[in-house]
């Protein structure tokens, strides 16, 4: 009995969403009296692995080889389901990004096992299996409660803080069949050198109300000082104001930052969808009845080519930037 966690890797490196996904799956190992192992697929990692049992993990099982690379989830959720089986583990924790969405259904039916995606707490395990989860797009909460003997779980991203301390995981080598892939890539364009949205702490994010492309350099400047990442409304993305990788809202990339700063944006039901996970909401917007101050935390009445370039200085000032 034990919980397993899948390690997610881009380019060789651990995402921060499974630096969470570990403190999570240590955390509920110690709540179940059990121990917390990790599984990680591939040969191209350029991390230590073991320096991850600072999170609380004893042991992390990699599977090498090159049939990890075209990302078939098909492949990913039947290895990992067979390092499930044969280290004997209750609960498999996933993130719930884009990998986890696509892979923990596939493992919880090779495990016959009850599914809790968008999970935001550790699960009440006090004589049953209850899991607290966003629903309606994350206007609501929704406990579940989970029977199966075996469970899978995808914790929602930025919903969990990670914890480490001064533990060391044994990796192991994992010998599993790993099967052919029946994806083919024949190209991919990845975006270089920008903090990824689902991940970020902070995100600025700006709509029609910046008037056109031209004006973007003033919602870059606050980024820049603020350490975000950039991010748009729909309307901009198709518009082709900005690339659709920064949109976020419903049709997007939803998103859970510590701190969302929406400027010139209206704030339509779908677009806050996809970004009222945020801990701290900012909107800055010239009307007064914007549907978005509704749900802003703070909120700054005023035109945005007005209040950004002074906003940004103040925070430059409180960082001591020049």
């Amino acid at each position: 009995m034990s919980v397993l966690v899948f390690i997610d890797l881009v380019d060789g490196q651990v995402k921060k969403a499974a630096h969470e996904a570990l403190t999570y799956g240590a955390k509920l190992a110690a709540q179940m009296g059990t121990t917390a192992e990790g599984v990680v697929l591939g040969s191209e990692v350029g991390t230590d692995l073991g320096e991850l049992g600072a999170h609380g993990v004893a042991k992390i099982h990699q599977v090498s080889g090159d049939g990890f690379r075209e990302g078939d989830a098909q492949v990913f959720a039947k290895v990992v389901a067979d390092v499930a089986e044969a280290t004997g583990a209750d609960v498999v924790v996933f993130s719930n990004n884009t990998s986890g969405k696509a892979i923990a259904p596939r493992v919880a039916v090779r495990l016959n096992a009850g599914l809790v995606s968008g999970a935001v707490a550790l699960p009440e395990t006090d004589g049953s299996f209850v899991v607290r989860k966003n629903v309606f797009s994350g206007k609501a909460f929704a406990k579940v409660s989970v029977k199966t003997a075996k469970k899978v779980i995808a914790l929602n991203v930025n919903s969990f803080t990670i914890e480490t301390g001064d533990g060391k995981a044994e990796v192991v080598p994992f010998q599993a069949e790993v099967p052919a892939s029946k994806i083919k890539v024949i190209g991919s364009n990845k975006t270089t050198g920008k903090v990824s949205l689902t991940e970020a702490e902070v995100v600025v994010s700006a709509g029609r109300g910046m008037k056109g492309p031209e004006n973007w350099g003033i919602v870059e400047d606050l980024a820049t000082a603020l350490d975000a990442a950039l991010a748009c409304s729909r309307p901009v993305a198709d518009a082709h104001w900005r690339p659709h990788n920064e949109h976020v809202g419903q049709t997007g990339v939803a998103i859970a930052p510590n701190l969302y700063v929406a400027v010139g944006i209206s704030g339509a039901i779908q677009h806050l969808a996809g970004v009222n996970r945020s801990k701290v909401i900012v909107v800055i917007n010239k009307d007064p009845e914007a549907p978005f101050f509704k749900a802003a935390d703070y909120g700054i009445v005023g035109d945005v080519f007005e209040v950004l370039p002074k906003f940004t200085e103040a925070v430059k000032k409180v960082k001591g930037v020049a």
